[in-house]
């Protein structure tokens, strides 16, 4: 049977990244590190060329391709989170360091690769059958960077509210 899962090319950093991003999502681990066995345009023989890895179940390869092809929005990882607690964690360990924050639960880490933060529960309300309130919802969640979960709740509820992202 035919396997399948992304490649995501870094400029030299790709064994850091893997690395990092197992550190922070449960479910995740190295499952292998490639070196080259001959020089190539992106790395010499022996260095680093490929690591595989898991990231929150799900196998992910990381190549040291060189800076030819940086990360964009266009493609993103989204980690839906259990609580407010994890997305902060989340938030604040991926924005270090040179990390972005951006808007509606999204940000780029340190290495240039997109991230979607989104609380469980909001994806909930944005699903919900009570369709002014996945309206208001939304409409809370556009104003924010970081998700505030009880912010979501509020306008969820058509109650007054304020974030705090």
């Amino acid at each position: 049977m035919s396997s399948v899962y992304t490649c995501l090319w870094f400029d030299h950093n790709a064994e850091e990244a893997a690395n990092f991003y197992v550190s922070l999502v449960r479910d995740s681990r190295i499952d292998a590190i490639y070196r080259s066995p001959a020089d190539n345009p992106s790395t010499k023989e022996g260095e680093v060329l490929l690591v595989d890895f898991t990231l929150g179940g799900h196998r992910l390869q990381g190549l040291n391709g060189g800076p030819e092809f940086p990360f964009s929005e266009a493609a993103s990882i989204v980690v839906e989170c259990e609580d407010q607690s994890e997305v902060d964690r989340l938030w604040a360990a991926l924005t270090t360091e040179g990390g972005e924050p951006g808007p509606c639960g999204w940000l780029k880490d340190r290495f240039g690769l997109s991230w979607q933060i989104v609380p469980r529960e909001l994806n909930e309300m944005l699903e919900s059958t009570d369709r002014d309130g996945a309206r208001r919802a939304m409409e809370a969640m556009l104003q924010m960077g970081r998700i505030d979960v009880e912010a979501c709740r509020r306008a969820f509820r058509g109650e007054a509210i304020g974030t705090s992202a």
